[in-house]
């Protein structure tokens, strides 16, 4: 199959954004997270009901998905530098297909959880080489806009994945339901197959990195905002609860329609602002929006709070994103990207986790204010970065 995305040579419109690679690109990391979201409610059912696991072995099996992706993203970024995006992000596609499919055959628990660490591979190398290939196909001075677009799969995705994970359980027992994710893999598959690609292998004896160190500062600093969003999610329900609200769905759709609201109507923003700058903005956002709903409790001020909160994130990944591909060389983009990924991952995972350690001592009002002076000190940092002589950002 020819080649569709935009070559070394830049055939390409410099500044076109919407080419048929990149709608195919999107189009697949939808099903993708799709699929991925369809998992998320069924896998747990799965693990107790059929196979007799307890909370320990649900908690092992959801988490070796977890575990597997953080350790090979550095590799799925060296792949994809030395091999290309295309056959990383179609070797992560096909994998998670066959590795949801062989659903069908677990009979016990430890086959649960090596299916489990199948399909955190297969993560590793889809989202990596999906990141890399991003930066690829966006033009240079559109990447926080290429972003804002493209992360709404992922939102989309994990929004809806569940409920038709749960309509295909009901519908047709663990067998659709395995059958359903292993489909919507084979869909994601057979788009990345149609992005073509877009990097410049590195083959020979051509040195790339297994760490990039470029992303080092940065991807802390936007670990710092993800942590006190990740620990919102996983206690907005209580706190919902400790404040007098029947629950936090109010809260949490206020947050994920500001969040997608903003990416879509404000997603040219992040390229005509200088990104650090930008990204200390939408930390200090994301700070104060955990204060608020640290010191405010009650309804009214979950619900400001989020909305402070969802415009920092808006923002937060685009920024950064952006700071750190425009700071790297077309063929370290997989290794960059591998990179980066290990900060969400550290975010979504070790957010909740450092919180949680709070919340168990001090309760979870204290738990949102620790997230805020997380968020506080990577503004800081951040701002620090952009001072005069720290490397200026460069456009490729």
């Amino acid at each position: 199959m020819a080649p569709t995305g935009r070559s070394a040579s830049g055939s390409e419109d410099d500044n076109e954004l919407f080419t048929a690679a990149f709608l195919a690109l999107s189009a697949a990391e939808l099903a993708y997270f799709t699929a991925f979201g369809l998992l998320i409610p069924v896998v747990p059912v799965f693990a107790t009901d059929s196979l007799g696991a307890g909370t320990t072995g649900v908690g092992v099996a959801v988490g070796a998905f977890s575990v597997m992706a953080l350790l090979l993203r550095p590799l799925a970024g060296r792949l994809a530098d030395r091999h290309g995006r295309r056959p990383v992000l179609v070797a992560g596609g096909l994998l998670f297909a066959l590795v949801t499919a062989a659903h069908l055959l677990a009979g016990n628990l430890i086959e649960l959880v090596a299916l489990r660490l199948l399909l955190g591979a297969a993560e590793a190398l889809f989202f990596v080489a999906a990141t890399a290939a991003l930066a690829d196909l966006a033009p240079p001075r559109r990447l926080g806009e290429a972003l804002s677009y493209n992360s709404l799969s992922l939102y989309l995705g994990i929004a809806w994945g569940p409920a038709l994970g749960e309509s295909l359980l009901d519908v047709g027992g663990f067998s659709l339901a395995w059958l359903g994710g292993a489909g919507l893999a084979v869909i994601a598959t057979l788009l990345a197959m149609r992005v073509g690609e877009t990097g410049s292998p590195r083959t020979g004896g051509t040195k790339l990195p297994l760490i990039h160190t470029g992303v080092l500062l940065p991807g802390l600093a936007f670990f710092s905002g993800l942590a006190g969003s990740a620990g919102f999610l996983a206690f907005i329900a209580l706190q919902a609860r400790h404040v007098g609200l029947t629950g936090a769905a109010t809260v949490l759709a206020v947050y994920g329609l500001v969040v997608i609201g903003c990416r879509i109507v404000f997603a040219k923003l992040s390229d005509r602002v200088p990104a650090l700058p930008l990204g200390a903005v939408a930390l200090a956002l994301c700070a104060a929006g955990l204060a608020v709903m640290g010191f405010v409790a009650n309804g009214p001020g979950l619900v400001t709070g989020a909305v402070v909160l969802a415009i920092g994130v808006a923002f937060l990944t685009p920024a950064f994103y952006r700071t750190i591909m425009s700071r790297v060389q077309p063929h370290e983009r997989g290794s960059a990207a591998g990179t980066f990924s290990i900060f969400v991952d550290l975010g979504l995972g070790g957010g909740p986790m450092l919180l949680g350690l709070v919340a168990a001592s001090s309760g979870i009002t204290a738990a949102f204010t620790a997230g805020a002076f997380l968020a506080v000190v990577g503004a800081i940092g951040t701002a620090l970065l952009t001072r005069p002589h720290q490397r200026p950002l460069k456009i490729q």
